[in-house]
């Protein structure tokens, strides 16, 4: 089965959110962007903007009937600044237009006066200040002050790692009218309808039954979308609910990137101790993430980034420190990955400076700190079906890694300007979302009498294939064809209360709960098929759309037929919730994923010691998926991870100006991964287990959303390697991205020593 959108894909009849058959007379919005990073709003006159020809309505913060936030977590975040604005292009009004180019020229007519307060702007100037979102956090095992002061050996050490724009081809988008009974329908580029009905609900003053939201399709998310899209929805619903019309907005690329937040930047500084062979003894880490101006989901992106800090190394005294930098900077939010790749990148900058300081080759501190099946992590959670250790040796013979080795070391021996380096990174990532009430799912099940299936489930296709693993669920269950299936538009009025489509769990809660429901119809369908047969219900088998027993069978269509005139309910909901999870916040301790996903990297560098420019000569890829739902989507998704990865690390670097105005809001200045970034030699494989997993897991698959990213980890460490084949130096700091620049200040600091 190809991708159930792959047809609409390449041939661009797939439709978006603001490419659909829209409103007649849509009104368009632009907004009032403040100037500055922080500024007490002293007044706002919009009458120039209102006297324009075109304008329909000016909305300001005093225009919200409801509740001014829009914050997922903590209510720190109005929709509109009703007295102080918070960064630099934070819309302070919003025109709604006959286009967009009639609101924009209206919104530069609108005079806001301002008296500017003083702006941080960095992490370093948060801690100076002493300026953070909420409390810290902690998560602690053993006892790390005895450990640390007993251990033979012990390093001090700083990292930081920079933001990432989501850079989604379709930019945020939504578009809301409201019907002759007042109930306000929101179409919206989201990853989470259900929260964006709550938003919008909430802003309006209405119940969430009043609200429907739903969503076609996503040109991407990768997490920007799963609470950074309720509040364009909720300002198009405002102004549909002024204005009397239905009101879209699609953001120009410079505007989203303006307005929107990132993928967390993180300072970690922290004390190792450990013995001669490299072997962890303990970890005290301080960790902190650029939150920006509001919460958003921070606490949660800071969690899942300290309960990482181990990767896959076990340390028996571990204590880890985190808070959120509270800064006037667009507020960032969910990143493929949220916290993961931050937590794991410091996990592996501390296994190279270890390495390094004993004259140890990485991959042999690194196997010797590996965890092994039945180990605790440092919040308390057992490893189960652990099969990590398998998957490592299995990709190190694979790439032939001691061979390469050597080559290597006699390339760099013979080379001065140029450098090659190789490293081997392993990924253990949890499966499930932080907060544990969000991991459950429902769906909703129809079958005509013509035999025909209608698919409705809470999860949002961005393009990663999810829809076509669900009907891949129901098609199995069902055994019928997969053309016998419609998957319908997510909407909150078929299937409600529904979690974000992220944390790698869309397959896995989904799909159980389409698979309950689908279960139920065919028990249903099985005791009208076993009547008719002759048969026990269990002696019968649904498959290639006919229901058999032995050498009797009916086709499908038959069955729902007889189980019509026998007035039997062919219409089902579909419940799941993920079952053993749990997780004391305040402790810092529990099980808060169903399983873990693993994979390794090897990757292979070459460094100009002259520009610092490197190439990816290669890079070999083995990862656990589990027995797959859909192969060649998976593939698909580790190799997109682990590009997206590559970019974080390498070349995607978000820069401000020193008022706090993003500079970097282009794809002329901001550079993603393109296809000369691609490794020249790009090696792809799934790893097969050795054993059954001892999860209910949908059909045996694993979530294979996020853990690819964090293959790239190896990319980087690979640059490490290059790097300090320049000299002789005993650590290697490589700032992160490791831009050209960035490459060679490393070079010459080796070089320097």
């Amino acid at each position: 089965m190809t991708h159930e959108s792959a047809h609409g894909h390449v041939t661009g009849r797939a439709v978006y959110t603001d490419e659909q058959a829209l409103p007649a007379k849509l009104l368009r919005l632009y907004p009032v962007q403040s100037p500055h990073a922080h500024a007490r709003l002293l007044s706002i006159d919009i009458a120039p903007a209102l006297a324009t020809p075109g304008i329909h309505a000016v909305l300001t913060a005093k225009d919200i009937p409801g509740e001014n936030n829009t914050g997922p977590i903590v209510h720190d975040e109005p929709l509109l600044p009703a007295d102080v604005v918070s960064h630099v292009g934070q819309a302070v009004a919003w025109v709604v237009g006959n286009d967009m180019a009639a609101a924009q020229a209206a919104a530069r007519l609108v005079r806001v006066d301002y008296e500017p307060l003083p702006a941080c702007l960095s992490i370093d100037a948060a801690l100076a200040a002493e300026q953070f979102h909420l409390k810290p956090a902690r998560v602690e095992c053993g006892d790390v002050d005895a450990a640390m002061a007993a251990s033979p050996r012990r390093l001090l050490g700083e990292a930081r790692c920079g933001g990432q724009d989501h850079f989604y081809l379709e930019t945020h988008a939504s578009w809301a009218s409201i019907d002759g009974e007042g109930i306000v329908e929101v179409t919206a580029s989201t990853q989470h309808p259900s929260e964006t009905q709550a938003i919008v609900a909430h802003v309006l003053g209405i119940p969430s039954n009043r609200v429907v939201c739903r969503c076609l399709r996503m040109g991407g998310g990768f997490g920007g979308k799963e609470t950074q899209a309720n509040a364009f929805a909720a300002i198009a619903a405002l102004a549909a609910r002024i204005t009397g019309h239905a009101v879209g907005i699609q953001l120009p690329r410079g505007l989203d990137m303006q307005m929107t937040g990132k993928r967390h930047p993180f300072l970690a500084r922290y004390e190792v101790g450990f013995d001669a062979d490299g072997r962890l003894l303990a970890l005290d880490v301080d960790m902190v993430a650029d939150g920006g101006w509001s919460c958003d989901l921070s606490p949660p992106v800071l969690m899942r980034a300290m309960v990482h800090i181990d990767n896959a190394y076990r340390c028996p005294n571990t204590r880890v420190i985190g808070r959120i930098a509270k800064t006037h900077l667009p507020s960032n939010t969910a990143f493929r990955g949220f916290g993961g790749p931050q937590g794991m990148l410091f996990a592996e900058e501390i296994q190279d400076r270890i390495a390094r300081h004993l004259g140890l080759a990485p991959d042999l501190v690194r196997e010797r700190n590996a965890y092994r099946n039945g180990d605790v992590t440092h919040y308390g959670q057992q490893l189960a079906d652990y099969e990590l250790p398998l998957l490592w040796a299995r990709l190190k013979q694979r790439s032939d890694y001691a061979r390469r080795r050597a080559d290597i070391d006699a390339f760099n021996a013979q080379n001065a300007s140029r450098k090659r380096g190789l490293a081997i990174t392993p990924v253990k990532f949890g499966i499930s979302f932080n907060k544990t009430e969000y991991n459950q799912a429902g769906a909703l099940v129809l079958i005509y009498q013509d035999g025909s299936i209608q698919l409705n489930h809470g999860g949002t296709e961005m393009g990663q294939g999810l829809h076509s693993k669900m009907l891949i669920v129901a098609a199995r269950v069902l055994g019928v064809s997969a053309h016998r299936i419609q998957i319908m538009t997510t909407r909150t009025d078929k299937v409600p209360n529904t979690s974000a489509t992220a944390a790698s769990s869309g397959s896995d809660l989904n799909g159980q709960a389409i698979k309950a429901a689908c279960e139920t119809l065919r028990d249903r369908l099985a005791a009208v098929a076993a009547e008719r047969l002759c048969v026990a219900p269990d002696a019968l088998a649904f498959a290639d759309d006919r229901i058999a027993a032995g050498e009797q069978s009916l086709s499908f269509v038959e069955v729902v037929q007889a189980a019509y005139r026998a007035r039997v309910s062919l219409a089902a909901t579909g419940y799941y919730r993920t079952p053993t999870i749990h997780w004391d916040p305040a402790e810092g301790q529990g099980h808060p994923f169903y399983y873990f996903s693993f994979g390794a990297a090897v990757s292979e560098v070459e460094v100009c010691g002259y520009t610092g420019v490197h190439q990816l000569r290669r890079v070999d890829l083995l990862h656990d998926v589990g027995d797959s739902l859909h192969e060649a989507i998976d593939r698909g998704q580790i190799e997109g991870g682990f590009v997206q990865g590559l970019g974080w690390l390498t070349c995607e670097e978000l820069r401000f100006s020193a008022s706090g105005r993003l500079l970097t809001d282009a794809p002329s200045t901001y550079k993603i991964p393109t296809a000369s970034d691609v490794p020249q030699d790009f090696r792809v494989d799934i790893y097969r287990r050795a054993a059954a997993p001892t999860t209910d897991v949908i059909f045996g698959s694993k979530g294979v959303g996020e853990p690819p990213l964090m293959l790239a980890l190896s990319v980087r460490e690979a640059l490490r390697d290059a790097v300090a084949a320049f000299g002789t130096a005993s650590e290697v700091a490589l700032d992160s991205p490791a831009t050209p620049e960035a490459i060679l200040r490393a070079v010459e600091r080796v070089r320097a020593t």
